[in-house]
């Protein structure tokens, strides 16, 4: 099983990213999938997880600024992310989850310049 997140980049406040995140090795179509962040010194947060019938819960950092999709049939999880504040310079994780399994991805560097 394989997570592989790209995407990441550097932006100017006020910009936006797109993140996407490529999953392979089983279907995920029953998972949870979604993105945490971790900024340097800090513990890693949800931004968004959303389960297998759509529903999604956001971290309220992200709300109204930032949106998940994924594509079951080609096992993708995306992330647009607007509105971009310094603050949100972190390295963004893919993840699935499904009862016991809790996968990741390897982590991509989102820097927001001021």
């Amino acid at each position: 099983v394989q997570l592989q997140a790209s995407g990441g980049g550097l932006v100017q406040a006020g910009g936006s990213l797109r993140l996407s995140c490529a999953a392979s090795g089983r279907a995920f179509s029953s998972y949870a999938m979604g993105w945490f962040r971790q900024a340097p010194g800090k513990r890693r947060e949800l931004v968004v997880l959303m389960t297998s019938g759509g529903i999604t819960n956001y971290g309220d950092f992200a709300k109204g600024r930032f949106t998940v999709s994924r594509d079951n049939a080609k096992n993708t999880v995306s992330l647009q992310m607007n509105s971009l504040k310094p603050e949100d310079t972190a390295t963004y994780y893919c993840n699935a989850r499904l009862d016991d399994d809790n996968y990741w991805g390897q982590g991509t560097l989102v820097t927001v310049s001021s």
